[in-house]
């Protein structure tokens, strides 16, 4: 079955966490993920700046190496990643601005992106909330 997954909470929410295992359960269980897409707080999710205390779980971190170990389409949604201050290179770039705060593991792009990876896709799964 294919799946497009979209994350609407913070990285330090407990709905992100369940995303995030969710996605892995897909995967072990031979589904297929077309896009993960992160939307409003989602964003945060996709940031390079996120500082967890020690006795706490990274999710930023395991989402990006997440993404990265499986080659997926990880894409953050441009408008909710501006407005919370999260730029790429050519973002930071375009407005002037020195601080880059998302790698390459992340493509900024707008809601079409969503909308054309449900087209494809069996199950359009939505975590928000806490």
């Amino acid at each position: 079955m294919k799946f497009v997954i979209a994350v609407f909470s913070a990285a330090h929410m407990p709905s992100s966490r369940r995303a995030l295992l969710f996605a892995q359960a897909l995967l072990a269980n031979r589904h297929e993920i077309i896009r993960l897409f992160f939307y409003q707080d989602g964003a945060y999710n996709a940031s390079n700046n996120i500082v967890v205390p020690k006795n706490e779980q990274d999710t930023a971190l395991q989402w990006r190496e997440f993404v990265s170990a499986h080659q997926l389409d990880g894409v953050v949604c441009i408008t909710a990643a501006l407005r919370r201050g999260m730029l790429n290179t050519e973002e930071a770039t375009r407005y002037q601005r020195r601080a880059v705060n998302l790698d390459t593991t992340w493509i900024l792009s707008g809601l079409g992106q969503l909308h054309d990876a449900v087209q494809t896709a069996d199950r359009l799964i939505c975590f928000r909330g806490s």
